[in-house]
């Protein structure tokens, strides 16, 4: 059992980190090849912003957490015929609702605009007017990412995960190519952004139909919403929506709040938050997407021992990444800045602005990752409720703490009032991920093991010598721009594997087991 487990995370993780360096290119040639002048790119993260805060919100989020439990079950105790015909309804009535959704977003994209980004009404309204243009664009890519996120949980849940990790890939790709070879011909060159992201919303759902025909699972359509799973299922999702992405919700509020600030504040939170989802994909979204119908079928066999065991080796592996990830890209945003995108429109201010941003997100990585890591404890036992509990006190903290911020970045005239944003939406995910880890324990449905509580000693002593080795080893931002391009890489590299390998040294000198790591066991 642990194997197979290990083995489709290392799968997720390896399509996943193949799609996010890809990624990173995508924004590097965004970037330096398209303007920001006069908020043009900041247009575009906004209206790309709303239907991918839609995607994780209900595909990825709402959507998965409630559909796979029901549908593990049915998958587990009845036959393929039954299994098959929750599929059939499920598609259609999702189907249904996500045409009216996206027909009412293309109609309303100057109200929605106005809605998620009210600065931009503030004396100049050309960002306004380009942002509902582009959204119009972009708004039908949540009807193809939906679909492609429910193919992805019926895969998932036979242990097919490769076909939904690698699909981001073409969303990359039409970015790139959108970008290279088709922004300078338009009038408006951030257009060619928006229609990327519509092909590759298409391209997304039809990669997954050859997996699915394989199983024998393409779904038809049927629209009987009052089918017994469906119902449940769309039972599930209502509170699901909230709790499953309140990171999601913080984010979009930052967008907001930015959207009063100076030009370039959208996009320097776009880009921090760029490079802290890659660790965040790699193993946080990695683990979770299969420890979710791992945790359902645990639960539908009630294996008490194997939840928690399961649990307990999902927070080790994480703590394992996630805090020298943080104390990584703390001690290297500028350097990754410059290295990655400093060249041509992207300018030296812009890498001190976004570090900024950047460093401030980082320090709510393991938070990110451990909400990943123990919503799914909840969804799994279609527990629902108390993951919303935990996102509202959240959400009213991150408002909270949003206000309070800007307000004391502005009085004291510190620089760069988009990191007060940013800072406070990783406070308020230590809160949301202690909250759900404290209705665990209360619950007795996880007991941290004596192991976890002795690695994590250990992982914070290799992460305090690879964090010194690392800063007295860095050099100053001036000096990296005097580098050339490979010259710039070539330090980069040599600095996180210097920093690896002082880590790595200093959990095996402290008697850690890396082998741990690779079974499920307290």
């Amino acid at each position: 059992m642990s194997n197979k487990l290990i083995k489709s995370t290392i799968v997720v993780s390896a399509m996943t980190f193949f799609s996010r360096i890809l990624g990173y290119l995508r924004d590097a040639v965004i970037f330096i090849f398209i303007s920001n002048i006069n908020g043009a790119l900041d247009a575009f993260f906004v209206a790309f912003r709303i239907p991918n805060f839609l995607r994780r919100v209900t595909a990825e989020g709402a959507f998965s957490t409630a559909f796979v439990p029901v549908f593990t079950e049915y998958k587990e105790l009845q036959d393929k015929k039954e299994t098959k015909n929750l599929i059939d309804n499920t598609l259609g009535t999702l189907s249904l609702a996500l045409l009216i959704i996206t027909v009412i977003g293309i109609f309303a994209a100057p109200l929605i605009i106005a809605i998620f980004a009210p600065g931009f009404y503030v004396e100049d309204d050309s960002r306004s007017i380009l942002a509902a243009d582009l959204l119009q664009i972009i708004f039908p890519y949540i009807f193809f990412i939906s679909l492609t996120a429910m193919a992805g949980s019926i895969l998932n849940s036979y242990g097919k995960f490769a076909a939904f990790s690698f699909a981001p890939v073409f969303l990359n790709l039409s970015l790139i190519i959108a970008t290279v070879f088709f922004a300078r011909s338009l009038e408006t060159p951030v257009k060619a952004l928006a229609i990327g992201v519509f092909i590759g919303g298409i391209a997304q759902l039809l990669f997954q139909i050859p997996s699915l025909y394989k199983l024998g699972l393409v779904p038809r359509f049927k629209l009987n919403y009052k089918h017994e799973g469906v119902k449940r299922i769309f039972k599930l999702m209502l509170p699901a929506i909230f709790g499953s992405s309140i990171v999601q919700i913080n984010l979009l509020f930052d967008t907001l709040v930015a959207s009063f600030l100076a030009i370039g504040s959208v996009s320097w939170l776009y880009i921090s938050d760029r490079f802290v989802e890659l660790p965040l994909a790699i193993f946080g979204i990695a683990i979770a997407t299969v420890l979710l119908p791992k945790l359902s079928s645990i639960h539908a066999k009630k294996d008490n021992k194997g939840f928690n065991e399961t649990l307990n080796w999902a927070a080790k592996t994480s703590l394992l990444i996630s805090l020298p990830s943080m104390i990584g890209l703390i001690l290297l945003a500028e350097p990754l800045l410059v290295t990655l995108l400093q060249y041509r429109e992207f300018s030296q201010f812009d890498t001190t602005m976004a570090s900024m941003s950047l460093i401030a997100f980082s320090t709510g990585l393991p938070a990110f990752i451990f909400i990943k890591i123990f919503a799914p404890a909840f969804y799994s036992r279609q527990d629902t409720k108390t993951p919303v509990k935990a996102g509202v006190i959240a959400m009213i903290a991150n408002i909270a703490m949003n206000i309070l911020f800007v307000f004391l970045w502005f009085h004291f005239e510190w620089a760069g009032p988009h990191a007060g944003l940013a800072l406070a939406t990783s406070l308020s995910a230590y809160l949301n991920a202690g909250l759900l880890i404290s209705y665990l324990l209360k619950g007795n449905f996880y007991s941290i093991s004596p192991t976890l509580k002795k690695t994590t000693i250990s992982i914070v002593i290799a992460c305090i010598v690879m964090s010194v080795i690392v800063f007295y080893l860095t050099p100053g931002l001036d000096t990296w721009a005097t580098w050339a391009v490979g010259e710039r890489i070539f330090n980069l590299l040599l600095l996180i594997l210097l920093g690896a390998v002082s880590y790595f040294i200093t959990l095996i000198a402290l008697k850690v087991k890396l082998k741990e790591f690779w079974l499920i066991k307290t």
